[in-house]
């Protein structure tokens, strides 16, 4: 296998990790990055938990932020933790429930 091959390969592999990562389905309905506190909860309910887990500075470091935790799930064995920015959603973890 040549290094191009091999080089295209992984970006293509990297897009689709990223692209599991940015949404998550609730019911009939996705939430993804950027979306709004409220419009998740209108979407998924309230989550199983919700934890403040500290603050950030802007961009411009005028600003400051909180950093919130909302636990949704088991859902078929997986946690699904949604990290809020200033009520923005960031990101979106999944691991798997003990």
């Amino acid at each position: 296998m040549n290094l191009r091959h091999l080089a295209s390969s992984c970006a293509l592999g990297l897009c689709c990790l990223a692209a599991q990562a940015d949404t998550m389905r609730c019911g009939s309905n996705l939430v993804s990055s950027g979306d709004r506190g409220f419009e998740v909860e209108r979407k998924c309910g309230p989550p199983v938990h919700r934890d403040v887990v500290g603050y950030a500075l802007g961009r411009n470091d005028r600003h400051e932020f909180m950093l919130e935790e909302w636990v949704y799930g088991p859902n078929n064995g997986m946690l699904s933790i949604l990290i809020f920015e200033g009520n923005r959603l960031k990101r979106i973890e999944t691991r798997r429930s003990r």
